[in-house]
């Protein structure tokens, strides 16, 4: 870690102390998390603050942390079907044992030139929520429409909180995990009513294995003499 951002991390931590946990990340980067109640708090600190002047947001994404670190495809063999190894959607599974959802924010400091990243995590998995941070950040009104769009967030306080990407009568969230990939309803128009209708989507829904490609020694002799291995 350069001597620039360590002491910027001790500047920070001096100032937030337990408000703000350290994540481990890239040694040029620094990383929190914030509980939402000192959300708030901790964003106006970061930009008023004349040591800190982290004045702008650069971003707000929402995180869906279902099924995080379990692997689709960790085995050791193949079944001979080739399904065996298929995608489980039941439960969350994974190796994260916190929220399901969070909000991840990027702030830019000018004077600084450096970025913070916090990430606040949803304390409710049905009805996930966070504070709005329209009232510290202008810019926050669109990201936080569309993290309530595609991750079904809701920030309270938000003067505006509607749809930004998908249709006005759209069902669920896409960027959920567990969001049918070939969605719910599809999208036509229909000439006898002269207007778009929603129907049940039609496709079938399928899992794509991929081919397994290992070694055999039944066929390395062929390989080397350059005999065909049929």
């Amino acid at each position: 870690m350069s001597v620039h951002v360590e002491t910027l991390a001790t500047l920070i931590q001096a100032k937030f102390g337990q408000t703000l946990t350290r994540r481990a990340s890239l040694p040029v980067d620094l990383s929190y998390d914030v509980s939402p109640e000192h959300l708030l708090q901790v964003v106006s600190t970061l930009r008023d603050d004349p040591e800190l002047r982290f004045q702008i947001l650069i971003d707000v994404a929402g995180v869906d942390y279902l099924d995080y670190g379990r692997s689709e495809w960790r085995t050791t063999d193949s079944s001979s079907s080739g399904f065996g190894r298929g995608v489980n959607r039941a439960g969350a599974g994974g190796s994260h044992a916190g929220s399901r959802f969070a909000a991840v924010y990027q702030l830019l400091s000018v004077a600084k030139n450096e970025r913070v990243t916090l990430r606040a995590f949803c304390a409710s998995v049905d009805e996930p929520s966070l504070p709005s941070l329209v009232a510290l950040h202008a810019g926050a009104n669109w990201f936080e429409r569309e993290a309530f769009d595609l991750f079904g967030i809701l920030f309270h306080g938000h003067p505006d909180l509607r749809r930004i990407l998908t249709d006005y009568g759209f069902i669920g969230h896409p960027f959920r995990k567990d969001f049918p990939l070939e969605g719910n309803v599809e999208v036509r128009y229909d000439e006898a009513k002269g207007r778009v209708v929603y129907e049940p989507v039609q496709i079938t829904p399928r899992t794509l294995v991929p081919r397994v490609i290992r070694d055999d020694n039944r066929y390395e002799a062929a390989l080397k003499d350059g005999r065909p291995n049929g």
